[in-house]
């Protein structure tokens, strides 16, 4: 299956799933290639039929947008360059769940999410070691009599009583010889923060010097600038702590000249800004100056303007009324 045909059966399935799901990121740079919201859940999805080709840097970027804008950043593939994904799996690429859509479609549409996660050594479950040693001290069982059973040490019973995870292996002896479920689910939605490896997430990529002028000003209008770096837009704009007045919306900015490309990149941020609950706007410079004060959502503000609007509550009203409501959550 391609590429192309993949990123279209995942986006049909989220809007199954009745999720919203933004227009395709079909310009570069991107990092992911839809945004996708149900209820209080956002995901940054990124599909590959190979998740070895997602790398290091991507990660790093879908992560830091996942944190900006409280999202979970997701890959979904076919296969690595060795295996086949298995369903019902989670995998990690670079701090970034991996799951198979057969995956997908269990936890966004039957609502079961997966149980079986991926690490080096194995396949692992998170199981419920208080529940272990519950059973185990039901049936009057020393932690030898349960190692003996389980073919491991005292100590290692021990770690899984602790919250210590265990291999699928162990997890099924535990379910035969209890004839209770263990496993606890992994939580796909909130990242699989509880079985990832943990993997520092790099310093943002420091503000291109095009842009500084802009940030001066969103800066001055209370906004925290967080430049990217893999994304459809140049950076976010957050409320700055202790900022007063205080900023209400969290911002999604482009600044460049105004052509064809930078119109498509404007509509494309406003079906962003609608999915992930932010407003959007477009910075535009040079002497091509657009018609419109908005395009599809996405406010239009010229250099000129943002120069003339010295008063920090301006810019803001400025970007308030150029752009549409952001969608409810």
């Amino acid at each position: 299956m391609s590429r192309k045909a993949l990123v279209g059966n995942v986006t049909a399935m989220l809007a199954d799933a009745e999720f919203l799901v933004s227009e395709r990121c079909a310009v570069r740079p991107k990092s992911f290639d839809v945004a996708a919201r149900r209820g209080e859940d956002l995901m940054l999805v990124k599909v590959l039929g190979n998740v070895d080709a997602f790398d290091r840097a991507t990660g790093a970027e879908m992560r830091r947008l996942g944190g900006y804008l409280s999202a979970t950043p997701i890959l979904v593939g076919m296969r690595t360059r060795d295996e086949d994904l298995k369903p019902g799996v989670v995998y990690f690429r670079h701090g970034v769940p991996a799951i198979h859509p057969d995956t997908l479609y269990d936890l966004v549409i039957e609502e079961v999410p997966p149980l079986i996660y991926a690490a080096p050594g194995g396949l692992y479950v998170n199981i419920d070691g208080d529940t272990v040693a519950d059973e185990r001290e039901e049936r009057g069982w020393s932690l030898g009599r349960l190692a003996e059973e389980l073919g491991v040490s005292r100590r290692t019973v021990a770690k899984y009583e602790g919250g210590m995870n265990a291999s699928v292996e162990v997890a099924v002896q535990l379910e035969d010889l209890f004839d209770t479920p263990f496993s606890d689910p992994v939580r796909v939605m909130d990242g699989a923060e509880e079985v990832r490896e943990d993997e520092p997430t790099p310093e943002p990529p420091d503000a291109d010097p095009d842009d500084e002028r802009v940030y001066a000003v969103l800066s001055r209008a209370g906004f925290a600038v967080h430049p990217t770096q893999r994304a459809p837009f140049t950076a976010v704009g957050k409320a700055e702590a202790g900022a007063e007045p205080r900023v209400e919306f969290t911002l999604l900015t482009g600044h460049s000249s105004f052509t064809r490309t930078a119109e498509k990149r404007a509509k494309l941020m406003g079906s962003l800004g609608r999915v992930t609950g932010t407003r959007a706007v477009y910075f535009t410079e040079g002497e091509a100056e657009p018609s419109r004060e908005s395009v599809d959502g996405t406010a239009i503000v010229s250099a000129v303007e943002l120069a003339d609007a010295d008063d920090p509550e301006r810019i803001r009203e400025l970007i308030r009324e150029r752009s549409d409501e952001p969608a409810e959550a």
